[in-house]
């Protein structure tokens, strides 16, 4: 399937980090236009506590800040998370600093002044390693998020119990989100047995992962089949 990394970048949730207010609240306008969510944090302490309370897909961060600097910040993520994309807003171009950031494994740089389609560029980058990494979430109300790396389902950071079933129907919704996939494709995928394959089996599953996700995530449509509605 081809993939539009622009629209899945705006499926994806970002930390922004910057100590000056003016600047922080006019980049997450910005940025609004490009991610789904924007989280902002006025220091790199704030920051690790916003990791820790939210869905995070990516990083942006200030370099120079009182407290923590970026690159210290971008340390202590690198401790607890491997592969969360990380891009730095610097006025250093010096050898050292690029050094320091290879060794973080940044998605990159960004030299100021910010630049739009150079914070685009980064981001669609992030957007790209995501996706084919298989680390990214799907996203839905109420802080629900279904993490596909980790076949689990969380609300507030709290996982939910999601069956074997419903995260094979889930899955098999989302790849094929872009149209609406008849019931007899859904039962041949989501089960192995015909005979086990019947309507009511896969009205209770669907149900039932309704309840999870909210009730308005799928779509019936009838006669036809379900769509995975999300934005």
């Amino acid at each position: 399937m081809n993939i539009d990394y622009f629209k899945f970048l705006k499926t994806l949730n970002i930390l922004y980090v910057e100590d000056e207010e003016n600047i922080r609240n006019n980049i997450a306008k910005t940025l609004l236009l490009l991610v789904n969510n924007v989280i902002t944090a006025p220091n790199g302490i704030v920051a690790l506590k916003q990791l820790k309370n939210n869905h995070i897909d990516i990083v942006l961060s200030d370099i120079s800040m009182p407290e923590m600097s970026g690159l210290e910040l971008s340390k202590e993520i690198r401790k607890n998370n491997k592969t969360i994309p990380i891009i730095l807003l610097t006025a250093h171009t010096d050898t050292n600093f690029l050094l320091e950031a290879t060794r973080l494994r940044l998605i990159d740089y960004i030299v100021k002044p910010l630049d739009f389609n150079q914070l685009k560029e980064a981001l669609m980058k992030a957007s790209n390693e995501i996706y084919n990494s298989g680390n990214f979430s799907i996203n839905f109300e109420n802080n629900i998020y279904y993490d596909f790396s980790k076949k689990k389902l969380f609300m507030n950071s709290e996982e939910i119990n999601i069956t074997a079933k419903e995260i094979i129907l889930l899955e098999f919704l989302y790849k094929n989100r872009k149209r609406v996939v008849p019931t007899i494709e859904i039962k041949n995928n989501v089960w192995e047995d015909d005979y086990e394959a019947t309507d009511s089996a896969l009205k209770g599953v669907l149900n039932k992962l309704r309840k999870k996700i909210g009730k308005d995530s799928i779509k019936n449509i009838s006669g036809i089949g379900y769509q995975l509605n999300i934005n």
